[in-house]
């Protein structure tokens, strides 16, 4: 296994953020999203609708472990860097999709959906935004980062396209318990793993600024705490608003 993830370690020239192969993917992967999304959403039934979300599940896992040897083999001579640990906000739909067939309670279920839709959507859209995290010196690595939030985006699109989600205010308000915890279970892992290395979920560690482009600012002008505290609300405010786009165009619909 070894030796076939270094033959795939082709290497190239970071990209630019907002260079030609930046904009070309970013654009035609967010179409892409958008069409398949809309396309399955019109088509699928929702037995079907949650073995393709568990699917998507599927391939999150998948190449995350191989990046994660990736990383391992190839980048830092099989030393484990916990910075690229898989528990970022981006990297929750991998667990969710693949708990989903086993949530019976439904009420919990919805809870997921609209976090997905809300959170996710807003984190896959804004990492292709600003994409300076995602551009390495290796293919796999940039093509990888690239294409895990543009599936991101399709999930949260299929989610809302497909109305598996609660677009009422409470079914928003319904979502941030759940924000919380892993806000939570980021946090302990970045505390249990700093004397083994620099842990940093969800940008919220204690220890470190947020790295996060004018959160970075922020953090170092009022400190590290309050800095986090506020991009937390930042992340909870873009859910509110994605959550609210939904909801107006659930509304248009029901009234056409």
């Amino acid at each position: 296994m070894k030796e076939f993830i270094i033959k795939t370690a082709w290497p190239m020239v970071p990209p630019r953020p907002y260079s030609a192969f930046h904009i070309c993917i970013m654009a035609a992967g967010f179409l892409a999203a958008v069409l398949t999304a809309y396309f399955l959403s019109r088509k699928t039934e929702r037995k079907f609708f949650i073995r393709l979300l568990f699917f998507c599940g599927v391939i999150l896992t998948a190449s995350e472990i191989y990046k994660q040897l990736f990383l391992y083999y190839v980048v830092n001579q099989e030393k484990y860097d916990w910075w690229y640990f898989p528990f970022q906000l981006c990297s929750l739909p991998m667990y969710f999709c693949l708990l989903l067939p086993f949530v019976k309670n439904r009420r919990l279920q919805l809870i997921i959906l609209t976090f997905m839709q809300d959170f996710n959507l807003l984190g896959g859209i804004m990492a292709l935004a600003e994409p300076s995290g995602l551009l390495h010196p290796y293919w796999f690595l940039t093509l990888h980062g690239l294409l895990w939030h543009i599936l991101l985006i399709f999930i949260g699109l299929l989610i809302g396209f497909s109305h598996e989600s609660d677009t009422s205010f409470t079914g928003y308000v319904s979502t941030l318990p759940l924000f919380l915890i892993c806000c939570g279970i980021a946090t302990l892992i970045n505390v249990t793993a700093k004397p083994l290395g620099q842990a940093d979920m969800f940008y919220i560690s204690p220890y470190y600024p947020n790295n996060q482009a004018v959160f970075y600012t922020i953090s170092q002008k009022i400190g590290v705490l309050p800095g986090n505290i506020i991009y937390l609300l930042s992340i909870c405010t873009g859910g509110l608003l994605f959550h609210m786009i939904f909801a107006l165009l659930f509304r248009h619909a029901a009234r056409s």
